[in-house]
């Protein structure tokens, strides 16, 4: 058993929607990440908060769902703003060449990104998107 379950809460009020994660994102996770994203999808908001604030430990399975809620909300037309990035989730995505990806702020499916990009970001990105699932 481990010292942080996992919880997530999601809620879409007026509009704006907001998944707040807590625990530990790994494999055991990963799919109620996916889950609670789509949920708020599904209610068409115009933007989404994911809330990281309480994620203590994140494995390369967390990673990915991470990375495939980026894709589907950014797929959806929705901006995403994300909050709470812990050191060792930064640290993590730095040691891929993704510090760029899922950066504090907001991200939109502009062709001018608000966020912070170079050529390892969007490089580590797309590996990461043709992953097969």
């Amino acid at each position: 058993m481990t010292d942080n379950p996992f919880t997530s809460h999601a809620a879409v009020d007026a509009g704006v929607a907001r998944v707040t994660l807590a625990g530990e994102l790994d494999w055991d996770s990963a799919a109620a990440v996916e889950e609670a994203v789509a949920a708020c999808l599904v209610r068409r908001p115009t933007s989404l908060c994911l809330d990281l604030t309480g994620v203590h430990f994140c494995d390369c399975s967390g990673l990915t769902a991470l990375f495939t809620v980026r894709n589907s909300v950014l797929r959806a037309g929705v901006e995403l703003r994300v909050v709470g990035v812990g050191t060792q989730l930064a640290r993590l995505l730095s040691l891929i060449g993704a510090d760029g990806v899922l950066t504090e702020g907001t991200t939109s499916s502009d062709p001018e990104p608000t966020h912070r990009t170079d050529a390892a970001a969007l490089s580590a990105e797309s590996r990461l998107r043709d992953l097969p699932a």
